[in-house]
C-alpha cells in the first residue's frame, strides 16, 4: 500500500509540472470532501476553463490502462466532489471539465497522456 501511495504522489507531482508547462494554473491539490476527492483543480488559461483532474500513475500495464481505473463509482465521486467544490466556492457561469492524466513510469522514462473531457458532466 505504501508503494502505491508513493507512486500516486510522484504521479501528481509530474502531472502538476506538466500542467504548469502547458498554461494551467494549479488552484488546489487533493481537495477532499464527503463526496470524494479530486487530485488537482486547475484553470486552463488558454481555454479559460476550470478543470478537475484525476491522476492515475502506473509502472506497468498489468492491470490495464491507468484511465480504466476511473470506473463508474470513481466517476460518480469525482462529479459529486466537483459539484460540491463549485458550490462551496460560489463558482457560476464558468466553463468546466473533468480530465484524466495518465502517468507511466518505467525505469527512468515517464510518459504522460492527458485525456481532456474524460468524464461527461
Amino acid at each position: 500500500m505504501y508503494i502505491k501511495k508513493e507512486m500516486g504522489k510522484i504521479g501528481e507531482e509530474i502531472a502538476c509540472k506538466y500542467l504548469n508547462r502547458n498554461d494551467y494554473n494549479i488552484l488546489e491539490r487533493n481537495f477532499t470532501c464527503k463526496q470524494g476527492e479530486i487530485d488537482i483543480i486547475s484553470q486552463d488559461l488558454k481555454k479559460k476553463e476550470l478543470v478537475f483532474i484525476e491522476v492515475k500513475t502506473r509502472s506497468n500495464l498489468k492491470y490495464g490502462m491507468p484511465s480504466e481505473a476511473v470506473n463508474k463509482s470513481k466517476k460518480k465521486h469525482i462529479l459529486e466532489a466537483s459539484n460540491y467544490y463549485t458550490y462551496l466556492n460560489k463558482i457560476k457561469n464558468i466553463p468546466m471539465r473533468i480530465d484524466v492524466i495518465e502517468i507511466y513510469i518505467t525505469n527512468s522514462k515517464r510518459k504522460i497522456n492527458h485525456i481532456k473531457n474524460a468524464i461527461a458532466n
